[in-house]
């Protein structure tokens, strides 16, 4: 056998002790709190991102006068066109409908 050590465990199966397979099967799920909190942060964060994407195209100041966008001009012309406005936006109102369906689905999980 060479002098390397030995990555993986035997493959033969270990006997776990009585008290082991307890405290395996006692583990605690999440907190209901940090449920719903995580719950709250996704819903918002999701309602908040997708209302950007949503008004950002139409949005003159922000969506034409764009200078990263302005430095090519072939993509500026793409960016510019209604349809593809209106796409980028139907995204935005993709990403609520996202948020408000991860409300109205949730339920708490208790171990």
């Amino acid at each position: 056998m060479s002098g390397q050590p030995q990555l993986f465990r035997d493959p033969e199966p270990s006997v776990m002790d009585a008290s082991d397979s307890g405290r395996a099967s006692a583990k605690k799920a999440t907190p209901v709190w940090l449920q719903r909190l995580s719950l709250f942060v996704l819903v918002l964060f999701c309602v908040y991102l997708g209302v950007l994407v949503m008004v950002l195209p139409w949005w003159p100041r922000i969506w034409d006068h764009n200078m990263l966008i302005s430095a090519h001009p072939a993509i500026a012309a793409i960016l510019r066109n209604g349809a593809v406005r209106g796409i980028i936006s139907g995204f935005g109102l993709l990403d609520i409908w996202i948020g408000i369906s991860e409300a109205v689905h949730y339920r708490d999980y208790r171990g």
